[in-house]
């Protein structure tokens, strides 16, 4: 077990390592396709992360293959360090959104850069909600009860997203970003 408890980041790249080994690289690729809409890794923090629980005993680092790319695997270490952070209660949620700052300090902006803002991020809340319409059209049937935890997953981006686009939609006329035309 490491000396201090598992931070969510270095679990998660545990919870991808159960699935096998993974370069540094394929990591930053699975939690920018897999996490990336709701938990946010930089590169930095992956390789961090990789190095400090090699240290502790939680990662075996491979031979470096292609572009000195090493795979790492979890050892059984970091599978008793991964259960013990996800048996735990998860911690209270932190929200930071960024274009909720913005808006807070709106006034010492000039309306028209912060509706062009609230456009932008509307947009972007649109295409993913599409996003996850279709990922969710294409599921077979049986997708819940074969792999429910993704589906909750994406059922709850569905109604995340639903409700960021009700926001926008219910804000103040002199706040509204001009809405996107129906396809």
């Amino acid at each position: 077990m490491p000396d201090r408890p598992l931070n969510a980041t270095a679990a998660s790249l545990l919870g991808f390592l159960h699935e096998g080994p993974m370069t540094g690289w394929d990591l930053v690729a699975a939690a920018k396709q897999r996490i990336g809409d709701f938990w946010s890794l930089t590169q930095s923090q992956v390789y961090r992360e990789l190095t400090s629980m090699a240290a502790a005993g939680l990662v075996r680092a491979g031979e470096p293959g292609r572009r000195d790319r090493r795979p790492y695997e979890i050892t059984d270490a970091g599978r008793a360090a991964f259960t013990e952070w996800v048996t735990r209660p998860p911690g209270p949620e932190t929200i930071r959104i960024p274009l909720l700052l913005t808006v807070l300090f709106g006034r010492h902006l000039p309306a028209d850069l912060l509706r062009g803002h609230l456009a932008e991020h509307r947009r972007a809340h649109a295409e993913r909600l599409a996003f996850y319409q279709q990922v969710d059209e294409q599921l077979p049937a049986e997708a819940a009860e074969e792999e429910p935890y993704g589906v909750a997953t994406l059922r709850f981006g569905l109604a995340y997203e639903r409700a960021v686009l009700d926001w926008f939609d219910a804000l103040p006329s002199h706040l509204s970003p001009t809405p996107d035309p129906p396809p």
